[in-house]
């Protein structure tokens, strides 16, 4: 339904803002667009709007080219972090708005009016004022207000980043339904990847302006493109890594040699090594297949299901710094492993990935 080809935008001449962006989003599907502040994100959202011009590219809709239609001629809907409701109407009347606008009879207006409360789960507050919500009913109200008019494209901005953690989590599940619910085309602006990961069909990594990778929530999670989206996503234990040969399946790191499950072709290359890849053991064990590393403790922090931990691993030249989520149930009472002792820890092969060596 949306088509992007090839838009660039750059407020500098040796700072482009955007760099040929290619991209498309399928009817119905929530495309979320992720990266770090700064990335090009909302200047892209901006420019599908209308709001700004692209210095080159084409943006396509339904088959036409949009580059000549005005923002009001467009018919899409936008909706931000800060609400933007009127604090002066009612909750009906914010909604009504932009029906109002289109001058539709007194009856219809007041049918879809329903329509939305019902949707977004607010039925009977149509007289209520905006002061007397809570964060996440006006954020309900703005979401019902944009989807009133039956937008043909929704673009969201941040539209969960002025509100708390556990209102955050709850909303973001909603928001997806509520927009499954009703087909609704949708281009997703935000730097959290758990709300991206929520909500989202698709999700697009950017980084300067660049797209670093487009996959399924559950690809980019497990198969991040290379270090910078490793990186954005939380991923910290990285490694220079090289293959010299296909069999076994070993790898030489500047922490000694490591197994993977399964090889690509010998050159170099970047190892993620996740979170939940380490069992860790206070003493050397026995029987443990696979390298077994080494390293001196020095953080330990309680999470509720797991424990946080980090290790320094002494390599070839200098000691690597690891981190580690180590589940509270395992049976070992990290209570009784002070600061700075040795540990010993063996890493599951299923959890370490290869990436491109480019940063």
């Amino acid at each position: 339904m949306l088509q992007l080809i090839e838009l660039s935008k750059a407020y500098h001449p040796t700072i482009p803002v955007l760099a040929a962006i290619n991209l498309t989003l399928a009817a119905g599907e929530i495309v979320c667009l992720l990266g770090p502040s700064g990335c090009g994100k909302t200047t892209l959202l901006r420019i599908v709007a209308g709001l700004e011009k692209a210095d080159r590219g084409q943006i396509n809709f339904d088959g036409h080219d949009l580059a000549q239609a005005p923002v009001h001629k467009r018919n899409f809907g936008l909706m931000f972090q800060d609400f933007a409701l009127f604090p002066h109407k009612t909750v009906g009347e914010n909604i009504a708005f932009g029906l109002r606008m289109e001058n539709q009879p007194k009856a219809q207006i007041a049918q879809r009016v329903d329509e939305m409360l019902t949707l977004v789960n607010l039925r009977g507050y149509d007289r209520r004022s905006i002061f007397a919500l809570s964060g996440g009913e006006r954020q309900r109200v703005a979401l019902a207000r944009s989807l009133a008019p039956k937008p043909r494209l929704l673009m969201l901005d941040e539209p969960l980043g002025s509100l708390d953690r556990s209102l955050r989590e709850e909303l973001m599940n909603e928001l997806r339904m509520i927009l499954k619910r009703v087909g609704m085309t949708s281009l997703y602006v935000t730097h959290d990847q758990q709300e991206a990961f929520a909500v989202a069909d698709r999700v697009v990594v950017m980084n300067q302006g660049r797209i670093e990778q487009i996959g399924r929530p559950t690809q980019v999670y497990e198969q991040p493109a290379n270090a910078f989206v490793a990186g954005f996503l939380g991923f910290k234990n990285l490694l220079p890594a090289t293959i010299t040969r296909g069999a076994p399946a070993q790898i030489q790191t500047p922490i000694g040699e490591l197994i993977l499950a399964t090889l690509p072709a010998p050159g170099d290359y970047r190892l993620l090594i996740r979170p939940q890849a380490a069992t860790l053991y206070p003493s050397p064990p026995v029987n443990v297949a696979g390298p077994l590393l080494s390293g001196v403790l020095f953080a330990c922090s309680f999470r509720g299901s797991y424990y946080l931990i980090q290790i320094a691993v002494q390599g070839d030249s200098a000691a690597y710094p690891f981190t580690f989520e180590i589940p509270a149930h395992s049976g070992l009472s990290l209570e009784n492993i002070a600061l700075g002792e040795q540990v010993y820890i063996a890493l599951d092969p299923a959890l370490l990935s290869l990436l491109p060596p480019r940063e």
